[in-house]
């Protein structure tokens, strides 16, 4: 089955097959929030991208297999309402960046920039990219079949970045790091997947920067 990532709450997960890992995607919580499971084809380790709802939609997502970590990419409570009951159920690691810690239920190792998380012989990068809140976090996977792929939290949607709230500063520091350290350095079929709603590749979305900037979100 071709992989879309179009997910309802409530359906089945899309999945993907990329050469080190396996990506399946749900869609939970009133906010339909998307949760990433990530799967090591190696050797079956998990790590799960926001424990946003329903917590027992992602255990059960989870299965008997266990979650090695949950990484959560900010602090805004509709990415972190099943973080304390997944913890809990599997003993899982929780990630978070530095300077979002402080207000995320739990978290045992915070990140910075340029850190790493391993998924079994995998790797994420964590790119800290700040606007959205002080402390969101942007992972990257380089795939030995030669994609990118990112999942960028709230940070970066088909259309625009994510919500500032009217602050100009945070959105200039937003739309500044995505710029930059996103589509400055990684290619136009890189993919990335957001917290919320349908994925996109920096390719599709790269001719609208300046669409954004101008119009300030």
């Amino acid at each position: 089955m071709t992989y879309t990532g179009d997910v309802t709450r409530g359906g089945a997960p899309a999945v993907r097959e990329l050469t080190g890992l396996t990506v399946r995607k749900v869609s939970v919580g009133p906010m339909d929030n998307n949760a990433y499971l990530l799967i090591c084809r190696a050797d079956g380790t998990q790590v799960l991208i926001d424990a946003a709802n329903d917590a027992d939609t992602l255990l059960e997502l989870i299965g008997p297999a266990g979650l090695s970590a949950v990484v959560t990419t900010h602090r805004h409570p509709d990415h972190t309402g099943a973080l304390a009951q997944v913890v809990k159920a599997t003993g899982a690691e929780s990630i978070a960046g530095a300077d979002d810690a402080d207000a995320i239920p739990v978290v045992t190792r915070t990140v910075g920039d340029g850190d790493t998380i391993a998924v079994g012989d995998c790797t994420l990068e964590v790119i800290h990219v700040v606007g959205h809140t002080p402390g969101s976090i942007v992972l990257l996977h380089h795939d030995p079949g030669g994609t990118a792929h990112l999942w960028t939290g709230d940070s970066l949607f088909p259309g625009g970045v994510g919500n500032t709230r009217g602050d100009k500063t945070n959105f200039a520091s937003l739309i500044g790091d995505v710029e930059s350290k996103l589509f400055g350095r990684l290619g136009d079929d890189t993919w990335f997947y957001p917290g919320h709603g349908k994925d996109s590749t920096l390719g599709t979305e790269r001719p609208h920067l300046p669409e954004w900037r101008e119009r300030g979100w």
